[in-house]
């Protein structure tokens, strides 16, 4: 048997592993690789490559089924006897699952984590908690039982650049839980388990709605009560998630570099705001620096959170010009271009009980490899700023 993988990132690189494995002659297809021609038997594809790059188009052609890691992954772990868990939605996946992970003693994987394949390969039975993301369910097809329970957190506008519209990218999204035993739709669950989480990193009015989908993950795989409180008590935020840098001077500095949409934008400044005021009916206390590499959302929608809450803007990388023409009319906007500058001129503007908050609203790709890379930079330049402006007069 033979099969094209598409792409030798982390998701290639694990279904390739896999397959060869099981025997599978297996070619590997990266950067600017042309078709390998005929006779091929399968092709995987990772999320990177959109169902009309040429790859996937000449599979098609051949009559080369393509399928996600995902679906691959997904496949070979039930053979293996595990049990999974599916999550999606447009904001918080990744502290679902790191959480739900944690409560039962399986692995955290798919789009965040390890990916799905290396723990079919190296696991036999246990539970996996797999993050779903919607550039992997457009090759992905499985039985109505492969997941015990899939929850769709939330939807919002996300990803146009990719899927061309937001009904496309919701009905995604939503197709996740054609799969699953027991469905869970955000705003449609249970308010009983809201006092499992009761003063945890999820007692807020943003992600209330992700721990109720928690809970209700929980007690599908079985957790009682008791060991879902525990789970939520001892849970540890992942970075870049409305992460403390430090105070300094009287300012907060808060990392929120995994806002990479415009819905978790407007997420980190209401939680940020809250943070600040102590949960009392916040004012404008909020330096925030937004931008970065635009993924077709709208940067109006925005509007309103940030009339309420933010003092002043701090704009940069390539989506800088359309946010400020966007916000200029409810929020200051200075034009800085590079994160470095921005830190600098919000260390200046800041005053005693206001916050610096890096939530761009973007992708990082423009200036940064990643997110993490983009608030690693961010904290460092608040501990070199934040020092300096202990030491200097802050703004009138």
């Amino acid at each position: 048997m033979k099969a094209v993988v598409l792409g030798r990132g982390g998701s290639g690189t694990a279904a390739a592993k896999l397959l060869r494995h099981e025997g599978w002659t297996v070619r590997i297809l990266d950067g600017d690789d042309a078709w390998p021609g005929g006779g091929w038997d399968l092709c995987v594809t990772s999320p990177g490559v959109a169902l009309g790059h040429p790859w996937q188009c000449a599979a098609r052609s051949a009559g080369v089924p393509v399928i996600s890691e995902l679906q691959l992954g997904a496949e070979r772990f039930r053979v293996g006897g595990g049990r999974m868990l599916a999550v999606t939605g447009s904001k918080g996946k990744s502290s679902v699952v790191k959480l739900v992970a944690e409560a039962l003693g399986g692995v955290p994987c798919g789009n965040y984590g390890t990916p799905l394949c290396e723990v079919a390969l190296r696991s036999r039975g246990g539970w996996a908690v797999v993050e779903v993301s919607s550039f992997q369910m457009e090759t992905t097809a499985l039985p109505p039982d492969a997941f015990e329970a899939a929850a769709v957190l939330n939807l919002q506008e996300d990803h146009l650049d990719r899927h061309g519209s937001l009904e496309t990218y919701h009905a995604l999204k939503r197709h996740l839980l054609d799969f699953a035993k027991v469905r869970i739709m955000g705003g449609e669950v249970e308010e009983d388990g809201a006092a499992l989480f009761a003063g945890s990193y999820f007692d807020n009015p943003i992600l209330r709605g992700n721990g109720l989908c928690a809970v209700a993950l929980m007690r599908a795989a079985g957790l009682a009560d008791g060991a879902i409180r525990e789970a939520f008590a001892g849970f540890e935020p992942l970075p870049h998630r409305m992460q403390g840098v430090g105070a300094f001077g009287g300012v907060e500095w808060i990392d929120d570099s995994k806002a990479t949409s415009i819905a978790a934008l407007v997420a980190g400044v209401t939680m940020a705001a809250s943070r600040i005021s102590g949960g009392a009916d916040a004012a404008k206390c909020v330096h925030l620096i937004a931008g970065g590499l635009p993924k077709g959302d709208d940067p109006a929608t925005a509007n309103a959170c940030l009339a309420a809450h933010v003092r002043r803007v701090y704009l940069i990388g390539q989506s800088a010009q359309a946010m400020e023409a966007a916000w200029r009319d409810v929020v200051p906007c200075e034009m800085c271009g590079t994160l470095d500058r921005a830190v600098e001129s919000a260390a200046h503007m800041a005053a005693e009980g206001e916050c610096v908050l890096l939530s761009p609203g973007t992708a990082s790709f423009d200036q940064f490899k990643s997110y993490g890379e983009r608030g690693e930079r961010f904290a460092e330049l608040a501990r070199v700023h934040g020092a300096n402006r202990r030491n200097s007069t802050p703004r009138p």
